[in-house]
């Protein structure tokens, strides 16, 4: 909270220095500032403010704020550098960074940053970009601290005075074979403590499972997350140590769902820029307009097959929204729970029915419940037990259905390989929406007329 508010008033002082004239002033409070800081305030400016902030940053920290950034907001920038400016930026960073940025640089200029880089570096990019970016072998980073398990601790400090420094993050290193092959871990605390006539096989821990390079994103998370791991090694399918993944990518990684999840759910892309141009942001939005609006007719179809009926008794028309409303939040509410127990891998083949079974009953239980407050409200506000009877019947239905849809939605779009979170709400609203007008309509027709 106390990061944000500092980024928010460093923006606030940014603007108010620019619009003073006070650009000196300016350039410094730019430098003083963090890459990510940095980036959420190039993200928060107009296009035009932002190209002259970029000017003042330094060439040294271009790369660093580059990946920070959300993909359109780079791009922009990127296409407003000339191919000289764009491999100094990118001159010295680490392989995973680089591969992020690389994977979204046009074709001609990838192919100058790749000349830029020497042999090894260029090896080590190679490494990175093979693996899918969502998985482990994407995520991880090359730079890992090997030791043999038959040297002492005595000889391993040694070592490490030696470099002079360790990569980021290190909290541990790891313990290999002449040939590379993961044994164990020993953490760094355990170095400094312990006596150091002990050997590395003697203090090691072989607790710390190595994560396979395929694993995908959302099971490193659930190791993170459950295990209390503030890094992981990396091993290819031979148990080579290839690298490792510390907890700053996995804060990035449940970062970037998080965001995905919220801009998903009414069709946006959370790489999007904020201030893109008007056309451009329309476009992107119409597709799930059109959308909406293509079930929104099928819905008014649904009505329309009871139009004798609504000419018939005009109060169905003034009670109709409810039933299908009541039964969007049911099914909303069933949605992001399975949604969320999927992703956290709490539902599989052995209780996928008992979770189906619940999440009906539930429904049911809700929609009785709610179904006879609403018969009695409309029999106090129309004088009419029918009517009253009529909704109530039509809600418990929606409502059982819509618990039933919010379950089955997201497990039948990941089958198809479609990501829940983008087409799940569009899905459940025209399930809802039609089912609830049916049985309402549907009701009425049997029972009032």
């Amino acid at each position: 909270m106390e990061a944000r508010k500092h980024t928010l008033t460093n923006l606030s002082l940014l603007r108010e220095r620019l619009s003073s004239g006070r650009l000196r002033s300016a350039k410094m409070l730019v430098g003083s500032l963090h890459p990510s800081e940095l980036a959420r305030l190039l993200e928060s400016l107009p296009i035009t403010d932002r190209a002259f902030i970029w000017e003042m940053i330094e060439p040294d920290d271009e790369g660093d704020v580059l990946v920070e950034l959300a993909d359109e907001v780079r791009d922009g920038l990127i296409q407003s550098m000339p191919a000289e400016e764009v491999i100094v930026a990118l001159d010295g960073m680490e392989p995973d960074d680089l591969a992020d940025l690389v994977a979204d640089l046009p074709e001609a200029l990838t192919q100058e940053v790749l000349r830029s880089l020497d042999q090894q570096d260029r090896e080590r990019l190679d490494t990175v970009l093979s693996y899918e970016e969502d998985s482990a072998g994407g995520l991880m980073n090359l730079d890992v601290i090997t030791v043999r398990p038959d040297v002492t601790i005595e000889v391993v400090l040694r070592y490490l005075r030696a470099r002079a420094n360790i990569p980021d993050g290190t909290d541990s290193i790891y313990v290999v074979d002449r040939n590379n092959e993961y044994f164990g871990s020993v953490f760094l605390s355990r170095l400094l403590t312990l006596d150091p006539t002990s050997s590395v096989a003697e203090i090691m821990s072989t607790d710390m499972h190595p994560i396979p390079t395929q694993t995908s994103a959302e099971e490193v998370v659930w190791e993170f997350e459950n295990r209390d791991l503030l890094s992981a090694p990396v091993v290819d399918e031979q148990n080579q140590l290839v690298g490792r993944i510390t907890i700053d990518d996995i804060v990035d990684v449940i970062r970037d769902e998080a965001e995905h999840s919220i801009m998903g759910a009414a069709g946006l892309d959370e790489e999007d820029d904020m201030f893109a141009p008007v056309v451009r942001s329309a476009r992107r939005r119409a597709l799930w307009l059109g959308i909406n609006l293509a079930t929104a007719f099928l819905a008014a179809s649904v009505v329309d097959l009871f139009q004798t009926t609504l000419d018939k008794i005009v109060l169905l028309a003034v009670l109709m929204p409810v039933v299908p409303s009541m039964g969007g939040v049911a099914g909303s509410q069933s949605l992001v729970v399975i949604t969320r127990a999927m992703a956290l891998g709490q539902v599989d083949r052995n209780n996928a029915k008992r979770i189906l079974r619940k999440e009906f009953l539930v429904g049911m239980l809700n929609g009785i419940a709610w179904s006879i407050v609403v018969a009695l409200a409309t029999y106090f506000w129309f004088g009419d037990w029918a009517i009253g009877l009529v909704i109530a019947g039509a809600m418990a239905i929606n409502m059982a259905v819509a618990a039933v849809a919010g379950f089955s939605i997201p497990l039948a779009l990941k089958r198809l390989n479609i990501d829940p979170a983008l087409a799940g709400g569009v899905v459940l609203t025209t399930i809802t929406d039609v089912v609830g007008y049916f049985a309402f309509l549907g009701l009425g027709a049997l029972y009032l007329l």
